[in-house]
């Protein structure tokens, strides 16, 4: 696999570069890719590159599973395929990262929405038979976001990626507390690539309806999945937070979209801190985008919120935070969600 630096280009018909994109950088001078596409707009896509691209060949993408990326690994050992382009979200992206990894050959990944930070993380979310499983995998080689198709996309597919941004703060106070408490290692690189891209979308007034928000949210999301990449962990950007989100995702699933969940989790948690400054920065940043800041607003009652929030230590039982920390009871719980829901509404009402 080439030993080269991230390259990322995001901005308006970034896609139409995309066959010049792979011969500059000498990922494949002759076009030999196999292009994995998802259902939505993949398609459309490779219609409008396939001229330019007369060696590559596409392959669909429907799930986000060991399967799907067990078939896509499958047919690049038909050929000698250069590389894997993947066309679509994350779950596209995921699946093209497993393969890819597997395959030992480089991956690009051409982003359509903007829903969570794996663009380029080193990780892969994909269901099996038992479940969901997060797999360790190679960043991708290239990341190119064509802002056209992101502003196309459903709202929540872009807005999401907010709350999977801001949560990294909540997940780096989880791993400083794991420092202290129980001597785990913290890279400071890490935690400074996380809290750049979260705190340089915490503050913004402006939305994903503006072009520079959509740039530096993009730019937020590679940082994210930098950060995990240097740190060989998702750790600097996933603690209770994440650990909440797979707990509604097994529990309740289809409630809501990652980062919505992401974005849920960081608040309670940072709640849980009683750090009331931090708390109001994100739940206003939440708000601002319309995005879920109580149980009630992913189609969830207070009592199964509680279920989630006591189920989500066993969703990751070697990771240590707040949740771990503090060790509650359902009864400490269940005050902790009443208070947690009367600190939102405070918070909107002062705003």
């Amino acid at each position: 696999m080439l030993a080269s630096p991230l390259h990322l280009d995001i901005r308006a018909g970034a896609i139409d570069d995309l066959p010049q994109l792979l011969q500059d950088r000498y990922i494949s001078t002759t076009g030999s890719v196999l292009v994995a596409v998802g259902p939505s707009t993949g398609q459309e896509i490779w219609g409008r590159i396939a001229p330019a691209l007369p060696g590559a060949a596409v392959h669909g993408v429907h799930e986000a599973s060991l399967k799907a990326a067990t078939e896509l690994q499958s047919a690049l050992g038909e050929r000698g395929y250069d590389a894997v382009v993947a066309i679509g979200g994350g779950k596209t992206l995921d699946v093209a990262k497993y393969a890819a990894t597997r395959a030992g050959i480089p991956m690009i990944a051409v982003a359509t929405n903007l829903a969570h930070d794996g663009l380029c993380s080193p990780v892969a979310s994909l269901d099996h038979p038992h479940g969901k499983g997060s797999f360790g995998v190679a960043m991708p080689l290239a990341v190119v976001v064509d802002l056209d198709y992101v502003r196309a996309a459903p709202a929540p597919l872009v807005s999401a990626g907010i709350g999977d941004v801001v949560s990294n703060l909540s997940a780096i106070e989880d791993w400083l507390l794991a420092g202290r408490q129980r001597g785990e290692p913290v890279d400071g690189l890490a935690l400074a690539f996380a809290r750049l891209a979260a705190e340089s979308i915490i503050g913004r007034t402006d939305s994903v309806h503006d072009e520079p928000f959509l740039v530096v949210l993009a730019e937020a999301l590679v940082l994210s999945g930098m950060a995990m990449s240097v740190a060989g962990t998702s750790r600097p950007c996933s603690g209770a937070c994440h650990e909440i989100l797979h707990a509604v995702d097994q529990l309740f699933p289809g409630k809501a979209h990652h980062g919505e969940l992401a974005g849920l989790g960081a608040a309670f948690a940072t709640h849980l801190r009683e750090q009331p400054g931090r708390f109001a920065e994100i739940v206003t940043c939440l708000t601002r985008h319309d995005l879920p800041c109580l149980p009630s607003e992913v189609g969830l009652s207070d009592e199964e919120f509680v279920t989630a929030v006591l189920a989500a230590p066993q969703t990751r039982p070697d990771r240590y935070t707040v949740l771990e920390h503090l060790a509650l009871d359902e009864e400490q719980t269940a005050a902790s969600v009443a208070d947690f829901v009367d600190a939102v509404a405070t918070v909107r009402g002062s705003g």
